[in-house]
């Protein structure tokens, strides 16, 4: 049965036990689904060929990386038009520690979520890269005391 792009139910049930553990074998998603391995098979190449499960990853521990520091960074450019937007978002691909960039409605123009070893790294990365990408007229930072939920997480 095609869907054309819909997914129902049972796609929905696939996409949520895919996004908790990714490496489950296909016989454990149809066994705990209650379906057969041909039609879960069938289900899941769709949803991959149709753009619902754009991949699989590995959750990382950030501690073990010593990598837990996290820092929201409010961004407030100096110009919004098109081209100051494409010159923002090109350079800040650039940033490894950004982690995440999000283009917001209000009083500043984007969000980023900054990932790193501490405050001192932090501080560095938003002084010598933030601040410095194109139109950034000014910063404010808040930095996270601790993680209730992340998406993707073991917690």
């Amino acid at each position: 049965m095609e869907n054309f792009g819909e997914i129902d139910q049972m796609d929905e049930r696939i996409i949520s036990v895919l996004s908790r553990d990714g490496r489950i074998t296909i016989t454990d998603l149809a066994k705990q689904l209650g379906m057969s391995k041909t039609p879960c098979t069938v289900r899941v190449n769709r949803l991959i060929r149709d753009g619902y499960i754009l991949g699989f990853r590995a959750v990382v521990s950030h501690e073990k990386l010593d990598k837990s520091h996290v820092a929201f960074a409010e961004v407030k450019l100096s110009d919004t038009k098109e081209k100051a937007l494409a010159a923002f978002n090109a350079a800040v691909m650039k940033i490894p520690e950004v982690e995440q960039c999000h283009m917001v409605a209000g009083q500043f123009d984007y969000l980023l979520k900054v990932r790193s070893k501490d405050i001192i790294e932090y501080r560095r990365v938003l002084g010598e890269q933030i601040s410095a990408l194109p139109f950034v007229a000014s910063t404010s930072t808040y930095v996270t005391m601790e993680a209730v939920k992340e998406v993707g997480s073991w917690m």
